[in-house]
């Protein structure tokens, strides 16, 4: 992959990053030979379809998080935050590891909750929007990200997003979002996600802040920024 990535570079003029983190790690691990790397984030994807519940809808209020099913995604420390109440955790993606899956699952009886998971493995589009329209919360855990997508269309929703202060999450979710501590300690993101819930009831965080922060990454600002570079390449 990094042979992959340098030859790119060697053929670019400039080079683009999606977020700074992304850029940091360009740097750091590649010879981009003096070329300007720039930054532009993408845009949100707004769902303009109509969202279908799945075949087996949640009979209880659900925490739920997508993404595939691999370590990097860090989902295994979610059942924790289950103990305490009557959530179910729903997780939908493509499963690369049953290993990984198992070890989810572990975690859950280790709680006490592994009736409450669900590994739903990939959901149709028109399935996954369900899921964010009507979650009591999402979760994106994740470890290693470029960008981070899944955050922005569940805040499209409003929704309380509860996430991980690693790679790019914090510069994409902003102050938008509540964080687990850094090192997942499970007691204290039982506590972290129990107070977030509080504090999103009580609205100490303005659901239509998290719906504009979302709508601020457009398609149309990332064309225009790419539109700038190829201008200014061309002044040159």
């Amino acid at each position: 992959n990094r042979l992959h990535y340098q030859h790119s570079i060697n053929k670019a003029d400039r080079l683009v990053a999606i977020s700074e983190i992304e850029k940091k790690d360009i740097l750091e691990h590649l010879d981009v030979k003096g070329k300007k790397v720039d930054v532009i984030y993408n845009g949100l994807y707004e769902f303009k379809g109509t969202p279908v519940p799945p075949l087996e809808v949640p009979d209880r209020p659900f925490i739920f998080t997508v993404g595939t099913v691999i370590d990097k995604k860090n989902f295994h420390v979610l059942p924790s935050i289950l103990v305490g109440n009557d959530y179910e955790l729903i997780i939908a993606g493509l499963i690369c590891s049953e290993p990984y899956a198992q070890m989810i699952m572990d975690e859950a009886r280790k709680w006490g909750v592994e009736d409450r998971v669900k590994i739903t493995g990939p959901v149709p589009e028109e399935v996954k929007y369900w899921y964010l329209q009507h979650c009591a919360a999402f979760s994106f855990p994740s470890i290693s990200e470029g960008f981070a997508m899944p955050i922005l269309e569940a805040m499209y929703y409003g929704k309380p997003v509860f996430v991980s202060d690693h790679t790019c999450i914090p510069e994409i979710a902003g102050d938008c979002a509540f964080y687990f501590n850094h090192e997942f300690d499970r007691r204290a993101m039982q506590e972290e996600f129990a107070k977030g819930m509080d504090a999103f009831a009580r609205h100490e965080i303005d659901p239509q802040k998290i719906i504009d922060h979302a709508k601020s990454f457009t398609w149309a600002r990332t064309a225009r920024q790419y539109f700038d570079i190829y201008e200014e390449m061309l002044g040159e």
